[in-house]
Parts: structure tokens; C-alpha cells; sequence
């Protein structure tokens, strides 16, 4: 995989293990020769991700809107820094320019990124691996609502297993490179599909 895009929190969270696996996160991309995207900031999980790689000699690429610019949260130290309207296009252009996409702890933007990621794969818009990288149960919450979603019949069960969970960095992205998206239909009522035609 030539480049990774990492979404993650602005804010370094309450628990130290959060910036410790964002510093093994970016450090293993840079020394696989794996570009990080991501979203441009110098704060929070973003920045030390970002850091993380810039010193294992990692390509970082960051993409931000202008206002988050205009907030003096842009870093200035990276590879390439790509500067769009509004977060609509940064999630289009980070998609253009990832090859799967990884979620480490963060807060509402960081799920309603990888979720749209999700969700357009759902769609087969894109067919790229989407994977959470766990910290400390981090994620455990969330995906117990994914495997809710598939028993009251929302969420097809393939598709809640066409995504990775799990603590392994190593693991992860050998799983990432092997991926093969699923092929399954996004309505599970077959009489529903009719309806659609």
C-alpha cells in the first residue's frame, strides 16, 4: 500500500497510550515506506502521528480546510500540505489519495470520517480496507453498536466483517494489504430490493 490516511483525534485524550500508538502507528508507515494522509493539523493524535513519521524519514501529506488554517492548527513541517475549501472536499481528496484508511481514537470528526469511508464502500463508491486500530477498549463500544446494527437487520453481515478491529498494528495492515472487499447486497429485504427497480 503506497499511502495510508489516518484520522484520529485533535485533542491527545486522557489516557497516554492513545499518543503512544499513534507514535508506533506513524513510525511503522515510515519505515514500511507507507505514506501517512491525514488531516493536516499540528495538534492532538493528529500532530503526533504526523511527527511520528516526519522522524522515521516518512512522507506525510496533510490535508485541511482553510478555516482550520485560519486557526493556527495547520502543520507547517510536513511533506506536502494540501489546503481545500471546506471538509467536504477534504474527505473527496483524502479518499483520492489513500489506499485504506485507518481510525486510532478521536471524537465526532474522527467517526464521521471513517464512517463516511464505510458508507461508500456500502455503497461501492470506493473499495478501499477501513480498519480500527484499538487502544486500551477504545473502540469496543462502537463496534458492540455495529454488531447490534447487523442483529436488528440495519447492517448486512458481511459488511460489519468487511472492516478490521483489533490492537496489532502489524496485524492490521497485513490484513489491509491482503483485502478484498465484500460483495454484499445493501438491502437485506428482498422485497425492498424489488421496490428500488
Amino acid at each position: 500500500m503506497r499511502s495510508i490516511c489516518v484520522y484520529c483525534g485533535s485533542n491527545p485524550g486522557s489516557n497516554p497510550l492513545y499518543a503512544e500508538r499513534a507514535t508506533a502507528l506513524g513510525t511503522r508507515l515510515a519505515d514500511q515506506g507507507t505514506a501517512v494522509v491525514y488531516g493536516g493539523g499540528n495538534v492532538g493524535l493528529m500532530g503526533v502521528v504526523a511527527d511520528a513519521a516526519l522522524a522515521a524519514g516518512g512522507e506525510v501529506i496533510g490535508v485541511i480546510p482553510e478555516q482550520l488554517v485560519g486557526w493556527e492548527v495547520a502543520h507547517t513541517g510536513l511533506t506536502r500540505l494540501e489546503v481545500v475549501a471546506n471538509m467536504h472536499e477534504r474527505k473527496a481528496r483524502m479518499f483520492d489519495l489513500s489506499d485504506g484508511f485507518v481510525a486510532l481514537p478521536g471524537g465526532f470528526g474522527t467517526l464521521d470520517e471513517m464512517f463516511e469511508m464505510l458508507t461508500w464502500r456500502q455503497l461501492g463508491i470506493g473499495d478501499k480496507p477501513c480498519a480500527f486500530l484499538d487502544v486500551a477498549g477504545f473502540f469496543e463500544p462502537l463496534v458492540a453498536m455495529m454488531d447490534r446494527m447487523v442483529d436488528e437487520r440495519f447492517l448486512h453481515a458481511d459488511q460489519r466483517r468487511d472492516l478490521w478491529h483489533g490492537e496489532d498494528i502489524a496485524a492490521m495492515l497485513a490484513w489491509m494489504q491482503d483485502y478484498q472487499p465484500a460483495r454484499a447486497d445493501k438491502w437485506l429485504d428482498e422485497r425492498r430490493r424489488s421496490d428500488m427497480r
